[in-house]
Order: structure tokens, then sequence, then C-alpha cells
């Protein structure tokens, strides 16, 4: 039938981008830890981003294919739900992340003489431990009752395709009892989604991220203004400069961030707070739903095309360690680039 085409696109697709996160992000991280030039404090937080999104890559599209609004299946509640739970833990530490970098680079532009005294590696550890925690407890909320538990009886009967969920556009599925029919509005309420998830842990650290980069640019346009009057101000300006690269780069990615994830909030969003509006189209869902998927993929290529240092190292990966040809140079000698990024 038509609707198990659809479904093999949307899982082809899935698994295109799983592939191409994976290696993308396996492909950061190993630059990271082969060229000391770009073992910096910043890229700390950049490597975590990388590892939330290998994960998205190996374990959370998998599951998001499980539990999508097109290829549910029969399982039991709480595993259901701590399914979709993990995939909003890997949400919230690619945000979190996206806010440490963004800070650190505000320190960096701000006040550049404390910054190696105050952004230290320990501290940055303690942060990117932190947003880990934080994003754990966040995500795992719905575990603790802000679920659809509740609801249970009615679930395991299951209701017919008039219902007002997501079975509505594919029609139902009769579960043993015990069981319910593992699609994410099935077991996770909207209401967590829109006002807790979407509006307190989305929005607001975007927000806050909009805040920071818009002070970074106007202070270091504040800089070089003044450098500019200062003949012997070439060295510190050029340092200004490359900061102000890297924030422009770092910003792009969180720009990405933000035209990938909020479609999809923006559905919830429109489905939970306007129940007599016809609910979109199940394609418009997985589109939605692949487009914030596809951010895990896109941060390698920003780091490419944007900074020369990861780039020169991706190269030398690709083409000394994977193809296996020797150029005669090395990794993490004499840096032309200064910082990581």
């Amino acid at each position: 039938t038509m609707l198990k085409h659809d479904q093999m696109v949307y899982i082809g697709l899935e698994l295109v981008i799983a592939f191409l996160s994976v290696a993308g992000n396996v492909l950061v991280c190993w630059a990271v830890c082969l060229n000391s030039n770009l073992q910096s404090i910043t890229n700390f937080f950049v490597v975590s981003l990388a590892v939330a999104d290998i994960a998205v890559g190996l374990l959370a599209i998998p599951f998001a294919i499980t539990i999508s609004i097109s290829t549910g299946f029969c399982a039991d509640f709480f595993g259901c739900l701590f399914i979709a739970c993990f995939v909003l833990i890997l949400t919230q530490s690619s945000i979190f992340s996206l806010l440490a970098i963004a800070v650190d680079r505000y320190i960096a532009i701000k006040d550049p003489l404390r910054y190696n005294s105050l952004v230290t590696g320990q501290r940055a550890k303690c942060v990117i431990t932190l947003c880990w925690v934080l994003s754990v407890g966040i995500g795992l909320t719905p575990m603790l009752g802000w679920n659809r538990g509740q609801y249970l009886p009615r679930l395991t009967q299951r209701c017919t395709e008039t219902c007002w969920n997501s079975t509505a556009a594919v029609g139902s599925k009769i579960c043993p009892e015990g069981l319910t029919e593992c699609l994410f509005e099935e077991v996770v309420t909207m209401d967590y989604m829109v006002y807790f998830n979407f509006f307190g842990c989305v929005l607001v650290p975007l927000a806050i991220m909009l805040v920071i980069y818009t002070n970074i640019f106007m202070a270091a346009r504040r800089q070089l203004r003044l450098m500019g009057e200062m003949a012997s101000a070439r060295s510190p300006r050029s340092t200004l400069q490359k900061e102000v690269h890297a924030a422009k780069s770092l910003a792009i990615i969180v720009g990405l961030f933000a035209m990938c994830w909020l479609p999809l909030h923006i559905i919830n969003c429109f489905n939970y707070l306007c129940r007599n509006c016809g609910r979109a189209h199940i394609w418009v869902m997985n589109i939605a739903i692949i487009l914030s998927h596809a951010n895990s993929v896109v941060n390698p290529f920003i780091y490419a095309f944007h900074m020369l240092e990861f780039r020169e190292t991706f190269w030398r990966i690709l083409y000394q360690r994977i193809l296996r040809q020797r150029d005669g140079h090395g990794f993490g000698v004499r840096s032309r680039h200064g910082q990581g990024v």
C-alpha cells in the first residue's frame, strides 16, 4: 500500500541521517583527540554536543522510528515512555551544550584577560557533567508521573480512528491487555511537551543564547573600533577577530538548531492549544521529526566550512587514517591558528 511505501521512505531517510550523524560527529571527536591545537575549553563543549549527536544517530533515531506516528508497536507503557524520554534527554543535552558554548565565548570576548583563570578545564568538566545531569532530570520527568499513565485503561482498550490523537492519522492497533500502542503522544502528555519542555527548557535557553550572542557581537564591534584607533593594537585586534569569527560559526550552529527543532515544537503547540483545528498531516509531522534529527548532521559541516583547524584535521583523518595515505604531516604540531575554534 501507499502507507507502507511512505513508511519505508520515512525509515530510509531516518537511517541515512543516523549514519551521517554518527560518522560526522565521530570525526569531530576524533579530530579533537588527535590534534592538540583543537583541545581548547570551547571544544570540550563541542565534544559534549557531538557525543549527544552520536547518541541521536545510534539510539535516538532507532527509538524514534519505533515510536513514530506511523510505525507504532505494542509495548509496556513505561518501557515505551522510557524510549520517548531518552530522545528528550539528548535534545536537552544539546541545548545545554550550546548554552555553555555561548557563555564560554561571551567570557572570552568580554573579559579576555581573565578568561584563562575563569574558564579552566576542571570547571568545564563540571559544567558538562551538570549539563548532562540536568538533561537526564528534565528528560526523565515524565517517568515520575507527568505522563499519560492515568489513561492506561482507556489506552489498553484502544480507541477508534476518530479519537483525537496521533493514531487517528494511521488507524488504530489492537494491543493485548496491559500493553499500549507505543506512540509518542500515547505516553507523553502534550502539556509537558508544550509548557515545560518547549516554553521552559527550549525557548528560554534559546532566548538567553540570542541575548548572549547579540552582546558578544556588540562588544566585539566596540573593541575593534577602539583598536582601530590604536596603531599598536595589531596583535590584540587579530586575536579578537579570530574570536569573533569563532563566535559567528557557533552562532550559526545555534540558529540551525532553532530552525531544525522549532517546527516540531510549533506543530505540537498547534495540535495541543487548538484542539478544534485540523491536526497536522502525518507527513508534515514526519518531515518535522526528520528535520529535528537532521540537526545532528549539520554541525560537523559547519566546523569544516568555517573553522580551518577542524577542516585540516578532518582532511588528515580521512586521508591518513581512513584512506591510509601518508603525506609526512602529523597532528598537534605548530599551531598557526591559535585556539581550537
